[in-house]
Formats: C-alpha cells, structure tokens, sequence
C-alpha cells in the first residue's frame, strides 16, 4: 500500500481521534511517527500505531494527560509526563529549556512517567537547528541482560548528541543494542520468519534468527561489554536520576494491559557560544578535516537525503498493517 503523506497523516490521526485522543496531541504523536516514515525508520513509525492505540483505550496511557512542568533549580527543567504519550511532554519540556540553556550556556531536561519517545534523534537535531548541542538518553523497558548476567535488567536504552553546523546538524543516534527492539517487531509485523544471526537471544540465552523467540527473548547488546556499560549510564541518567521506573519495573510498549511503562527521558542543552565564541569556525576544521577524506560522512546526512527523497514520493505501508490502523480508526 502507497500512500502520500496527507494520507498517511489522516489514517494515523483517525486512529488516535477513534481512541478518544485530544486533536493537538493525536497531531503530535502522528506528526512524530510520519518523520519517523520519511526518514526510513518504519520501526519507529507507523508501526507503533496500533500499541499506541490500544494503550489509549485500555488506559494505560492517558490519552488526554496534560504535561506538569516544573523548575528547581534555575536551569533544570522537570516534565512529569504523567503517564501520556512522551510526545507532548518532551516538546513542552525543550521549549522551556531552551532558554535556559541560552541563558545560563547549560541546562537540562528531566522527563519522568513517560512513554515510548519514537526517535531520539528528532529532538536532538530539532535543538541543534536551534543553535544549541544536544545530548539526550531514554530508558525502555527491559530487553538487555547486563554483561555476564541471565536477566534483562536494561531496555534498548538510546543515546543521542546533535550539534549545530551550519550545512545541516550533525546527528548521532543509537540504541545500545545491536539493533532497536522495535526492528524485531517490525519483521514480527511483517510475517517474516528470520532476522539476521547476533541480533538477539532467545529466554535460554542462545542465539536466535526467530522474531518470536527474540521477543520472548534478551536482546545482544552493542559492543557487548561496552555496550552493556553504556547502557547502565543512560539507565541512571534517564530513570534513576527522573525518579521513573527503570527498565526492569516497566511495563511493556507492546501490550495493551497492564499498568503504565512509567520510563523517563533526559536532555543536557549547551549553548556552544558559551564556551566558545567561535565554535562555528573551530567545528569546521574538524569537519573538513573528516570530509575531505573520500567516502566519509557526517552523522545524520544519510537521514536527511533520505526524508527529502521521500518528501517527493508516496509513503509505502504494508497492507496489513494499514488495516490494522485503518480499523480502530473506524472504531468509536
């Protein structure tokens, strides 16, 4: 199924209005997941639809909650989301962080009983546009096992960092996995019958190609020892220091029951010009330094291409998938 992009937004927003989803938030959360599309990331768009949904209606998201912000210090923001889409929470979250980061040339973002955020990197590049550096880092709910251990006791667990440059933002982000969790359910939605060998593990800790074993499953995480070290760090910083639930008190993004994921999110804003007047002039003799090297790149510019390419064309969305959101959308 090929849709254009108006289209694809009104199925995902009749889904979300059918579920009792304010306007401005249902808005949000499909703007959010469209990006998603046209960047390439179909795991972390419209795919989601469907839990998204059903959580509305079981009511373990609250499908109209309104974000609470608050300021104990000067340049800490904390968002408590209040157990809705992190979506709305994150945005209102930035945009009074922001200046803050501006005025005192560092700030940061706290979001506490939040939800699945989609891609990392949309936030990090949206404050990088803005001029500020951008370090960002969420919780999932449990799907590694720390090195040497048998229990899932981290999510996937993505980092981000944007940085103002002044062609397009360099952009990094990753999940701490080999790959996002979301991917396998992807190939889960797609009816495929494998995915590639050292993604995952199965609930006996040995290598797995089945989408449903990997599900029941650990995930491998990225760099394995490394990588499980990395995601302890963004752990604390996204759960532990919000007072969120962490990986392992969280419910699943893919079930419908069950009380709220209840994760959290945390942003570090920097104004470079803070530190370094001329940070422009400085970044870019390390810019050119790697680009005149043949077949590099910089970090993002592989997204970017892709999301113009795609603005051009017609969205494709497997068939089974569009029906699955075409129905709760018809649904009251």
């Amino acid at each position: 199924m090929k849709l254009s992009q108006d289209e694809m937004k009104k199925l995902g927003m009749s889904a979300f209005l059918a579920a009792g989803v304010p306007d401005d938030i249902a808005e949000c959360v499909t703007d959010a997941l469209l990006l998603a599309e046209l960047d390439g990331m179909p795991s972390h768009g419209f795919s989601r639809i469907p839990f998204y949904v059903d959580q509305a209606k079981s009511g373990k998201v609250k499908a109209d909650a309104r974000p609470k912000a608050a300021h104990p210090t000067p340049a800490i923001t904390v968002v408590d989301a209040c157990n809705g889409y992190a979506f709305p929470a994150i945005d209102e979250g930035l945009k009074l962080t922001a200046p803050l980061a501006r005025q005192y040339g560092i700030a940061m973002l706290g979001v506490r009983r939040s939800h699945h955020c989609g891609m990392l990197g949309h936030y990090v590049e949206r404050m990088a546009r803005e001029g500020l550096i951008c370090l960002a880092f969420s919780n999932t709910p449990s799907a590694m096992a720390p090195w040497g251990g048998c229990k899932a006791s981290f999510g996937t667990n993505p980092l981000a960092f944007g940085c103002p440059h002044k062609d397009a933002p360099i952009v990094v982000d990753m999940s701490l996995s080999k790959v996002a969790r979301g991917k396998i359910m992807n190939a889960k939605q797609k009816g495929l019958d494998a995915i590639p060998e050292g993604w995952a593990l199965d609930a006996e800790g040995k290598p797995t190609t089945s989408p449903e074993a990997a599900l029941k499953g650990t995930m491998v995480p990225l760099g394995d020892a490394k990588g499980a070290a990395l995601a302890l760090m963004v752990e604390i910083l996204s759960a532990s220091l919000t007072n969120s639930n962490h990986a392992f008190e969280a419910s699943s993004f893919f079930e419908a029951e069950g009380p709220a994921p209840g994760i959290g999110q945390s942003f570090i804003l920097i104004d470079p010009a803070s530190m370094n007047p001329g940070f422009p002039d400085t970044l870019e003799r390390l810019v050119r330094h790697i680009t005149d090297q043949p077949g590099t790149r910089l970090p993002g510019t592989r997204r970017f291409a892709l999301r113009e390419q795609k603005k051009t064309e017609l969205l494709e969305i497997p068939d089974a998938l569009y029906e699955k959101i075409a129905a709760r959308g018809k649904q009251a």
